[in-house]
C-alpha cells in the first residue's frame, strides 16, 4: 500500500503507554537469552523446514517412551517445542511491526528531509541578500560538507 503524506503524531502519554507496553512483553518473557555470535554458530537450527521433524520426534518421544533412556525427559522436549512455536508466532508478528514501524520512519524521514532541503534551498538564496541568514545558511550547509569532501576524494581516487 502506498502512502500519502504521513500525519501521525504521538503524545508524550502514547509514548510512556508503548514503553510500558513493550517493557510488559520483555517482563512476560523472563527467559529470553543474548547469544554470542560464537554461541549462534555452535547451536543447531531449527527453521521451518525442521518443524515438521520436531513435531514428528516429539509424537514419536511421547508415544515410544519406553526405547528412550530413562533420563531422557520428553516432558522438556514438548515443553521447548512449545515454546518455540509459540515463540515462532510472536516472532512474525514482531517482525510485522517492525517492518511497518521501520518503513514508516523510512517515509515520515524522507518528508522531512525534502522540505528540509528546500528550506536550505530558500536560506542560501535568502542569504545572498538578507543580512543574518549567511551562518544560518553555512549552519545547514554543514550537512553537505562530509558528503562533498567523500565525493571529491573518490573522483581524485578513481
Amino acid at each position: 500500500m502506498s502512502y500519502q503524506n504521513i500525519k501521525g503524531t504521538l503524545s508524550p502519554e502514547d509514548i510512556r503507554d508503548i514503553k510500558a507496553a513493550l517493557q510488559t512483553i520483555q517482563k512476560k518473557l523472563p527467559f529470553l537469552v543474548n547469544l554470542s555470535t560464537e554461541e549462534r554458530r555452535k547451536l543447531v537450527k531449527m527453521g521451518d523446514k525442521s518443524l515438521a521433524f520436531v513435531n514428528n520426534s516429539v509424537t514419536a518421544a511421547q508415544s515410544n517412551r519406553e526405547i528412550l533412556p530413562a533420563s531422557f525427559k520428553v516432558e522438556e522436549l514438548v515443553q521447548d517445542y512449545q515454546l518455540a512455536t509459540t515463540l515462532t508466532e510472536l516472532l512474525t508478528s514482531m517482525r510485522q511491526l517492525t517492518e511497518q514501524v521501520d518503513d514508516t520512519l523510512l517515509a515520515v524521514g524522507s518528508e522531512a528531509m525534502s522540505s528540509s532541503l528546500t528550506v536550505y534551498d530558500y536560506v542560501k538564496t535568502a542569504a545572498k541578500k538578507t543580512p543574518g541568514l549567511k551562518t544560518l545558511a553555512e549552519q545547514l550547509g554543514e550537512r553537505f560538507k562530509a558528503i562533498g569532501k567523500a565525493k571529491s576524494a573518490k573522483i581524485s581516487g578513481s
